[in-house]
C-alpha cells in the first residue's frame, strides 16, 4: 500500500491515503502470557471497529458520558472498552496515565465522571482506600470490570460502599476482546460475565466440540466479526485455536437458562486432587469472603499422594491472622478435597501491567523452592 500527495491544477495538495481493506491486519497484540508464552494476535480493522462499536452501544455510551481511562492503552481491554468504544459514541475520555485511588477519586469528583473501567485489583484498591465514601463516586452511572474474574465478595462490598453498579464482562485478546457483558437493560448477575454482546456468539462445549447442557461446565468458544485473523507466524497454534470459525478460549465456563455465562476458571489452571477437579476460583471466592483477606491466589502444586494439592497465597489485613484460622474457615465452606493443604502469607501478589495476578510466577516460585 502506498500513500502520496499530488498537486491539482489549482495548486492545492490532495492527499491519497492507503488502501485499507476490512480484513487487513491493523495491530498485533500479544497475549498476556499468564499461563504460557505470549502469542501475537493479529487483529484486523473490522475486528477492532466492530467490537468497539458493539461495546459502545451495548453499554449505552453517549456524548454525555465522561469515561475514566486509566488502564494501559496498549492493552486490548482499555483499547476497546475505555478508548475506541466510547469514542465511537462521542464520549469524553478522562485520561489518567497511572492508576492511583486518590487521583481517580479526585478526577471523578472534579469532572463528574460517569463511567469507570478497571480490573479487579483496581476495585480492591479503591474499596480499601481510607476515608472514601459513596459521595466520592456518586456521579458514576456505571463501573466496568474485566481482565480477570471479579470476586463476588469484592463486587458486593464495593457496590454497598459506593452505591454504584459494577458490570462484569469477559474478553480475550484474540476476540478484540469483548464477547460477553452483564447487560444494563436486564438484571445483572453477580459472579457471571453476562450474556453474549450483540453480533457475537458464545457457547460451552465438551472435548469433542459438542455443546453441553445448561449448567454443565465446558470450554467457552466464541464466533463473530471480532475474532482475530490468527496468531502472527504461528500457523499450528492458529489451527488449534480457531476451528470451523469458532475461537476456543481455553476458559472453562457454564451457561444458565437465561443465557448468562460464568467463568469457572482457566482450563490450564484446573487442579486435579486425587482424581477430583478443583478450580482455583472456587477456593479464591471463599477466601475473598473472609474479612481479613485482601488478595489471594490459588494454584496446584505437586503432591506425592494425590498428584496435586492446593496451595494458597494470601495478602492479609492483620498480622494476627494465622494459617490455622484460614484453614479452619475453608473447612467450614469447602468440600474436603477442595481444602488447601497450605496457606502462605505474602506482602504482594505478582501482577502484570494491567493488574492481572500472575499465577505462573507463583508456581515458578514454588517449584524453585522445592
Amino acid at each position: 500500500m502506498k500513500s502520496f500527495t499530488k498537486m491539482m491544477a489549482t495548486g492545492n495538495p490532495v492527499y491519497n491515503g492507503p488502501e485499507l481493506q476490512d480484513d487487513d491486519v491493523a495491530i498485533i497484540l500479544y497475549t498476556s502470557g499468564t499461563t504460557g508464552k505470549p502469542k501475537g494476535a493479529m487483529l484486523t480493522h473490522k475486528n477492532l471497529y466492530s467490537n468497539a462499536r458493539d461495546v459502545g452501544v451495548y453499554l449505552e455510551m453517549s456524548d454525555q458520558d465522561r469515561v475514566v481511562t486509566t488502564l494501559p492503552m496498549f492493552h486490548v481491554f482499555c483499547l476497546t472498552v475505555a478508548l475506541n468504544g466510547p469514542l465511537t459514541q462521542g464520549a469524553t475520555l478522562l485520561i489518567v496515565p497511572k492508576f492511583s485511588p486518590a487521583e481517580i477519586i479526585r478526577l471523578v469528583k472534579k469532572f463528574e465522571a460517569t463511567v469507570f473501567a478497571g480490573v479487579p485489583t483496581m476495585y480492591n484498591f479503591l474499596f480499601q482506600h481510607e476515608g472514601t465514601t459513596k459521595e466520592d463516586l456518586q456521579s458514576l452511572r456505571l463501573c466496568i470490570s474485566g481482565g480477570a474474574s471479579l470476586p463476588v465478595a469484592l463486587l458486593e462490598n464495593f457496590e454497598k460502599k459506593f452505591n454504584v453498579m459494577i458490570s462484569e464482562g469477559y474478553g480475550l485478546s484474540e476476540a478484540s476482546p469483548v464477547t460477553c457483558f452483564n447487560p444494563l437493560d436486564r438484571p445483572r448477575k453477580a459472579g457471571s460475565i453476562g450474556p453474549s454482546i450483540v453480533n457475537v456468539e458464545n457457547k460451552v462445549v465438551n472435548e469433542l466440540g459438542e455443546e453441553v447442557p445448561v449448567g454443565q461446565p465446558g470450554e467457552l468458544i466464541v464466533r463473530g466479526p471480532n475474532v482475530m485473523k490468527g496468531y502472527y507466524q504461528m500457523p499450528e497454534e492458529t489451527e488449534a485455536t480457531i476451528k470451523d470459525g469458532w475461537l476456543y478460549t481455553g476458559d472453562i465456563a457454564t451457561m444458565d437458562e437465561d443465557g448468562y455465562f460464568t467463568i469457572v476458571d482457566r482450563k490450564k489452571d484446573m487442579i486435579l486432587v486425587g482424581g477430583y477437579n478443583v478450580y482455583p476460583r472456587e477456593v479464591e471466592e471463599v477466601l475473598y469472603a473472609h474479612p481479613e483477606v485482601i488478595e489471594t491466589a490459588v494454584l496446584g502444586v505437586p503432591d506425592p499422594n494425590f498428584g496435586e494439592s492446593i496451595k494458597c497465597f494470601v495478602v492479609k489485613r492483620s498480622k494476627d491472622v494465622t494459617e490455622e484460622a484460614l484453614l479452619a474457615y475453608c473447612k467450614e465452606h469447602l468440600a474436603k478435597y477442595k481444602i488447601p493443604s497450605s496457606i502462605e502469607f505474602i506482602e504482594e501478589l505478582p501482577k502484570n501491567t494491567t493488574g492481572k495476578i500472575l499465577r505462573r510466577a507463583l508456581k515458578d516460585q514454588v517449584l524453585q523452592n522445592n
